[in-house]
């Protein structure tokens, strides 16, 4: 089948399941809640849907700790649930990405249950087994250490071995050296794949491949080891056995979770030469207001240009970028991006999409992002349900204790729950997502910030992500354009061109609260300029000026 690389040209609505819509009063969000707004997401103008996992799992990391591939997590509902979702879909013109999680199962999955047994066992070798170091053999293999803290070793009586877990210790690794782990998930893409699915978000894949030997890491304050896992060299090869047994026979796409990437390995993931992977989410640019990836530093904008254009430049004609702010792993964009933004919410996040999306790469948006749902007012660490904040806690109390008070604050701005609180419908009870108990808290400004009132009103951000959703579908300039940026060591300023056989876009964006100078840069020469984008209400001159608040402008040029 012809690969039509339609993920180039598409606009892509990532569903969090468990927080979408509850169809059944249990609180907790399911396939038919989802199916219930399909309306909703043909409405706002989404050409695919990215489902985090659906799948059969006990829930120890809400749904990526797999222990079925081929069905569906009770809670969410039966495997007829999703052939009807898909079909509702596709009839509204939707594609469906799977997450696929295949860098671990969950240790309730038959593999692992049968591999625990016993060292003979056939599925044996379906995960990573080691000897224990020390006098007593009960010291971990390694140093490594697991993404929520402590060993990334976990004891197994029944054999007197240890097995790898990078994640908790229900989620014993793969081992992707056995030829026949890769054909099980060779098998499970296909299974998708023929019932409808197009295409798959890869959990974390650039840890799938390990070194021989499993040596000792290196000291590293975020994950021990990594340099032995992350990115391996031998990962191309399994890839690409992928995409040229499976994937090639579809017109799907695949999107890698890349943890430590860099603009060469994206080159080498995405290059449609290597027929490997179509696209990446990396992660410098969520980077930039951290230290060490969790610690907060005050936001630069300077900072966020400079991987922006990175990636622009170095991506271009050899690999291919994925555009995103939010995700169910990271904290609302609003305020992180533009700090205290007072009565300019609406403008805020305006601008904040035209400064991303009017970049190259697929575009993807978080539910509750296209209404501007912010971050819960967290009153204290018990309300978290998030696995790391957990481990991080579980770490705290055992060797510092007073620094309770600062992980407190350091969580309420990073966890992952901030993500996860329920989608905000209608200022009715529980934001209208159950008639039951959330499984999480509701934002208490659900009052305010809801779907219904967004749909009401012509001036919401809702009703602009609909805007620049049309104008970007099918754009040329925007799909294959060059990029060249202006205002480069500006905090306040965001300015680019995006240009493609003759015709050009100038992007505008004011990430100040507050009026910001614009001078026009000499190199920009046009004949007209054309405002074809804007949030706020009143019409613009491509000139020196004033930039209001939060101001976004997109000027079409010729």
């Amino acid at each position: 089948m012809k690969r039509t690389r339609w993920y180039k040209d598409a606009f892509i609505y990532q569903i969090y399941p468990r927080s979408f819509c509850d169809s059944n009063g249990d609180g907790i969000g399911d396939l038919r809640g989802i199916i219930s707004k399909l309306d909703y997401l043909k409405e706002l103008g989404v050409t695919a849907v990215w489902l985090s996992p659906c799948y059969k799992s006990p829930n120890d990391d809400n749904g990526y700790d797999i222990s079925d591939y081929r069905d569906i997590m009770d809670e969410f509902g039966t495997l007829e649930d999703w052939e009807e979702m898909v079909e509702g879909m596709h009839k509204r013109g939707i594609k469906l990405i799977m997450d696929l999680v295949v860098n671990h199962t969950s240790d309730e999955h038959y593999w692992f249950q049968e591999a625990r047994k016993s060292k003979d066992n056939p599925y044996r070798d379906y995960y990573i087994w080691s000897k224990g170091k020390g006098k007593n053999g009960k010291k971990p293999p390694n140093n490594w250490t697991s993404r929520f803290g402590g060993s990334a070793w976990e004891y197994c009586e029944e054999t007197d071995e240890y097995y790898l877990h990078l994640f908790t210790k229900k989620q014993p690794d793969l081992n992707w050296k056995n030829p026949k782990v890769r054909q099980e998930v060779h098998d499970i893409v296909k299974y998708w794949l023929d019932k409808g699915c197009d295409g798959f978000r890869c959990d974390v894949i650039t840890y799938i491949a390990k070194e021989d030997g499993l040596p000792d890491g290196r000291w590293n304050i975020a994950l021990r080891g990594d340099e032995h896992f992350n990115n391996h060299p031998t990962i191309h090869s399994y890839l690409h056995a992928l995409n040229k047994e499976v994937l090639s026979n579809y017109d799907c796409m695949t999107v890698g979770e890349g943890p430590g990437m860099n603009v060469e390995n994206a080159i080498k993931y995405t290059s449609e030469e290597n027929e490997e992977l179509d696209t990446v989410f990396t992660f410098e640019h969520m980077n930039t207001d951290t230290y060490f990836q969790l610690i907060p530093r005050k936001f630069k904008l300077s900072r966020l240009k400079k991987v922006f254009a990175k990636y622009q430049h170095g991506l271009r004609n050899k690999g291919w970028n994925s555009l995103y702010f939010e995700n169910h792993d990271q904290p609302r964009c609003l305020p992180r991006f533009v700090g205290d933004y007072g009565p300019y919410r609406k403008q805020a996040a305006k601008m904040l999409a035209v400064a991303l999306y009017m970049q190259q790469g697929t575009p993807y948006i978080y539910q509750g992002q296209e209404i501007g749902m912010t971050n819960y007012p967290w009153k204290s660490l018990d309300e978290f349900q998030d696995v790391m904040v957990k481990y991080v806690m579980g770490v705290i109390n055992k060797i510092a204790p007073f620094l309770k008070g600062y992980v407190f604050k350091v969580m309420k701005w990073r966890a992952r729950d901030n993500a996860r609180t329920p989608m905000q419908w209608n200022d009715e009870e529980n934001a209208g997502f159950t008639t039951g108990k959330p499984w999480l808290p509701v934002n208490p400004n659900y009052k305010e910030i809801n779907v219904a009132d967004a749909m009401k009103d012509e001036d919401s951000i809702f009703h602009f992500y609909k805007k620049l959703i049309r104008f970007r579908l099918g754009n040329k300039i925007i799909i294959h354009g060059t990029f060249r940026q202006m205002y480069e060591k500006s905090n306040d300023i965001y300015c680019y061109e995006r240009s493609y056989e003759g015709q050009r876009l100038m992007v505008i964006c004011n990430f100040k609260n507050k009026e910001v100078g614009f001078k026009l840069p000499a190199e920009v020469v046009y004949d007209s300029a054309e405002l074809v984008l804007h949030n706020y209400d009143y019409d613009r001159k491509l000139e020196d000026m004033k930039l209001r608040p939060y101001e976004a402008m997109v000027f079409l040029l010729k």
